[in-house]
């Protein structure tokens, strides 16, 4: 177990984007999402891998930067806050109704996380659309579910994040991670 890479999921547009960004400001290390990095690029290059386009693909891509992600947190001595993890991929297939592929149930499996993982649940006030979050409500909010149950049940303790500001929500986690 890795103790120290600690998981933030969340549907689109729940603010884990936003409680991962203060805790970097706070002093704490951090790795990014990597499914608006890709896709970004993918826009940017005018390329397939989009979950409006090529979600299998997408998902690929989700996967290598994930395990990217992984190998480059294990290295690292302070507890680090992941902007998801590899489970998501998982989750991600699962709401899309496709396929969960050997290797990627394989992979999630294989490189386990902190066992507390940090929801942050739908938020109606909050949810917005952009350019890379094409979402509804109500998809953002089967996402969070669907997150939920995945961690679950690969064996995570998934702890939902208060319905409160950015900066309540870090004292959350931190204090969390203080806690036996």
């Amino acid at each position: 177990m890795c103790d120290h890479m600690i998981v933030v999921t969340g549907g689109p547009g729940s603010g884990k984007s936003s409680v991962i960004n203060a805790m970097a400001r706070r002093g704490f290390l951090t790795m990014p999402e990597a499914g608006r990095a890709i896709i970004k690029d993918q826009i940017r290059i005018g390329g397939s891998a989009l979950p409006w386009a090529d979600r299998t693909l997408f998902a690929e891509l989700m996967l290598g930067r994930e395990l990217r992600s992984y190998h480059e947190a294990l290295g690292m001595k302070s507890p680090v806050i992941m902007d998801r993890g590899i489970p998501d991929v998982v989750g991600y297939l699962t709401l899309c109704g496709l396929r969960v592929p050997a290797h990627v149930e394989m992979a999630a499996q294989q490189h386990p996380y902190c066992k507390r993982v940090f929801l942050a649940p739908y938020w109606a006030e909050i949810f917005a659309r952009d350019e890379e979050r094409k979402q509804d409500r109500d998809e953002a909010k089967t996402t969070g579910q669907m997150m939920a149950e995945t961690y679950t049940r690969l064996g995570y303790e998934v702890v939902e994040l208060p319905l409160a500001g950015v900066h309540e929500r870090v004292d959350f986690i931190a204090a969390s991670l203080k806690a036996p």
